[in-house]
């Protein structure tokens, strides 16, 4: 006969949510591994809420030119 699974407490029910919420489980070579998930800000990437939310002067100033918008410089001339 099988065993019978074991009811969680209520606070080992919630040691494991906060754990489902920090880490992630991804495959390694055939096995799972636990790793800490990305910080994301309003479930973003950091780096894609920069780029939506930065104005120029803040890229300017953080050296990112790259991500700077070039139809902006269009308008100046």
């Amino acid at each position: 006969m099988a065993k019978q699974k074991k009811k969680l407490s209520s606070a080992q029910k919630a040691e494991e949510k906060k754990r489902k919420k920090e880490y992630m489980t991804i495959f390694v070579d055939g096995k799972q591994k636990r790793v800490k998930r990305p910080p994301t800000i309003d479930g973003m990437d950091v780096d894609e809420f920069i780029k939506r939310n930065a104005d120029p002067i803040w890229f300017h100033q953080n050296e990112m030119w790259e991500y700077m918008d070039q139809t902006e410089d269009d308008d100046l001339f």
